[in-house]
């Protein structure tokens, strides 16, 4: 394969790649303070948000997990593969051309590369497409027809053919210049006894894409009934691009509306996918080939984020001023067994959600798709519209499956409906489910509880209260203190400047200490690191390594030394936090990251401004201009620290003093003690004024 990408290619990818937009593709951000975002974290599973972006900076950083890093990181985290495929995939993203440094080629690893398995599947949607409108496919064109889907339609969602035969997919990837082994790992291919033969063959197909739109995979329906394969629904085998665990289809044209109306509607094959977002139900999406899993979920969550009014997590359903609040989950699941068989494992997952679930269940078992057919578009609507709690219809369903007119039915309805009430981890919601049951049933509460109890006893459930207070370190009261609204200026006011400065202490991860020592050299590192132009040459001269007591911040102080200092003006922003990053390890990778993401006690400048606003897409490439106050916040710290750093030297010679006897060494320190009290003067002047005692 080809050697080294070239280091410049690799910065100018790193300054045109927009981390906001790669971020948000998978994760629902909010504005936290000017220029930073929050949201959950897509590589552990919370219900607060704790992972934080600074797309000014190219930063992000997780203070859940730890995690964290530049545009690079991400990507490598999220699709699993190593720097060099990142910074490829990227390249490929922005169009950027590559160039690699030849003396240094190493053998091509085994395995076809990400980017050209996507190009092989965009291809082979191409061709699908391109199929549908042939004699040959006939079938797959009455199929979709007799679903009240025009070609219009079929267009909007993908929909193609892979025509029978056992090689036209194979025989058309060849002609492109794809390989038979990048046909295999793109799952596209199967290895027969007399070479590759096409996977989909003699079927209706539809894409399945990420959030992002890239084709990973498909899905594709029987059609023939001399189909070799029997299963009436097959979809690409697990990949390096596809995963049926964390794939959603749908999820790229739902994406967007999912965001704004945090709900999301959970459906069971690609037909009800289309006809809910033609009957106007654009949340829609499926699972692919899987029931609803963890995975899912966590994808799910990360877009819908969570519900929140001050410190109460409200789980829902809020309504304010008859429009719904808070995020909504509905699954559309049939009503015959293998629907109730579903929701019941849906409700096992419930506590993977930070909201409260739904089902909609249509009259006579219909699915999405049939019930457009039958009823029209503003039945669909209503279906999800009407949808009940999901406890509910799993508690109700279990109930309903005994006559309760006799005794031996009432208990046979409490031993079934029990385990199903003593998985609700909510402790605050056990009471009240269990009071509906017994109604529902005829018998005394005691009975319900008792048996609860036992089933939650031998369940090992783990006990919540979703309606508690949420505090990440609730040892702390400084970090409850509510976030700063966006755009506000807490530097201005005193009170909300030290709130926020002692936040910052109490949320940090790598020393855990609140006093003014600590706060100050946070500040100041913090400070260094997101806007260093700020930092004036001569004072930064003038530290030393005693200028901090901090163990994390000296040594932070000498991996800024062994990254060159203070970068110049023609710095571009993402290689001064990558030299940063190198030149202090693993041992401070992550203290780099949180103190970068850091929100400090400043205004917001122009650039962060622009982003928050989103009236700007672009990343500044150079290092910004500080203002004037990011200067003048600089140098106060500055100035505390080398304060410091002084006392410190005027304490440990005056201790000497009083322990020698009058003389000329006692006279020769006290002469360099009136000289540090001096410079203490003059630096305290240079930025706090001449009322300096």
């Amino acid at each position: 394969m080809p050697g080294m990408i070239l280091k410049e290619d690799i910065e100018k990818v790193r300054a045109t790649a927009d981390l906001y937009d790669i971020v948000s593709a998978t994760v629902s951000l909010k504005p936290s303070g000017t220029g930073a975002y929050v949201g959950l974290c897509p590589f552990h599973d919370e219900k607060t948000p704790s992972f934080s972006v600074r797309p000014a900076l190219g930063v992000w950083h997780c203070f859940g997990c730890g995690l964290g890093g530049d545009v690079f990181g991400y990507v490598e985290h999220q699709e699993n593969i190593d720097f060099r495929d990142a910074v490829e995939l990227l390249a490929d993203k922005y169009h950027i051309e590559l160039h690699y440094d030849q003396s240094n080629a190493k053998k091509e690893h085994t395995g076809s590369k990400r980017a050209r398995l996507l190009e092989a599947n965009e291809a082979a949607q191409e061709f699908f497409v391109s199929q549908l409108m042939t004699k040959d496919a006939l079938a797959a064109r009455k199929l979709l027809d007799g679903r009240n889907f025009s070609q219009a339609d079929c267009q909007r969602f993908g929909c193609g053919y892979a025509p029978q035969g056992w090689d036209n997919l194979v025989r058309y990837l060849a002609g492109k210049g794809f390989t038979q082994q990048e046909m295999l790992d793109a799952g596209l291919a199967r290895q027969g006894q007399h070479g590759v033969y096409d996977y989909f063959r003699g079927r209706v197909t539809w894409p399945i894409r990420d959030s992002t739109g890239r084709t990973l995979g498909f899905g594709a329906r029987k059609l023939y009934e001399d189909d070799s394969i029997s299963a009436k629904y097959i979809n690409t085998p697990d990949t390096t691009l596809y995963r049926k665990n964390q794939v959603l289809y749908g999820i790229d044209m739902a994406k967007a509306a999912i965001v704004k109306k945090r709900q999301v509607v959970i459906v069971e094959g690609y037909t009800d996918v289309m006809a809910m977002h033609l009957a106007g139900v654009d949340t829609a999406i499926a699972t692919c080939g899987t029931a609803f899993g963890a995975e899912h979920a966590k994808i799910v969550r990360r877009l819908i984020a969570d519900d929140s009014l001050g410190a109460v997590q409200l789980v829902g359903p809020l309504k304010v001023d008859g429009q719904q609040l808070s995020s909504r989950i509905v699954f559309t699941f049939d009503g015959d067994a293998a629907g109730q068989k579903a929701a019941i494992h849906a409700f096992g997952l419930d506590a993977a959600f930070s909201t409260q679930a739904f089902v909609a269940v249509a009259d006579d078992n219909l699915d999405p798709c049939d019930l457009r057919i039958k009823r029209g578009n503003e039945a669909v609507r209503a279906l999800i519209a009407n949808a009940e709690p999901l406890y509910d219809f799993v508690i109700k369903t279990a109930i309903g499956r005994f006559d309760t007119t006799y005794t031996t039915g009432q208990m046979g309805a409490v031993k079934a409906v029990a385990p199903l009430i003593a998985q609700i981890r909510d402790r605050s919601l056990l009471d009240l489910y269990s009071r509906k049951a017994v109604r529902q049933i005829g018998v005394d509460l005691d009975i319900m509880q008792r048996e609860v109890r036992d089933a939650r006893r031998k369940l090992n459930v783990r006990d919540e209260d979703a309606y508690a207070p949420k505090r990440r370190f609730a040892a702390n009261a400084a970090a409850a203190e509510p976030r700063m609204e966006q755009g506000v200026n807490p530097y201005a006011n005193p009170s909300a400047r030290k709130a926020l400065e002692h936040r910052d202490a109490a949320e940090q991860s790598y020393y855990r200490i609140d006093d003014a020592v600590f706060i100050c050299e946070q500040q100041f590192m913090a400070t260094l690191i997101q806007v260093p132009l700020a930092v004036d040459p001569t004072l930064f001269a003038s530290l030393t390594l005693s200028s901090f007591m901090t163990p994390v911040f000296r040594t932070l102080f000498q991996a800024i030394a062994a990254a060159g200092g203070l970068p110049s003006t023609d710095t571009p922003q993402g290689l001064w936090m990558h030299n940063l990053t190198k030149a202090g390890g693993p041992m401070l990778e992550s203290v780099i990251n949180e103190l970068a993401v850091m929100q400090l006690p400043l205004p917001p400048s122009d650039a962060d401004t622009e982003r928050a606003s989103q009236q700007s897409q672009e990343i500044n490439v150079q290092l910004r201009k500080p203002t004037d106050d990011e200067r003048r916040y600089a140098s106060e710290l500055i100035i505390r620290l080398l304060d410091t750093g002084i006392m410190r030297r005027i304490g440990a010679d005056k201790r000497r003093m009083a322990q020698l006897p009058d003389g000329a060494e006692k006279i020769e320190l006290l002469g360099r003690i009136t000289k540090l009290e001096t410079l203490r003067k003059d630096l305290q002047a240079r930025v706090f004024g001449n009322n300096v005692a």
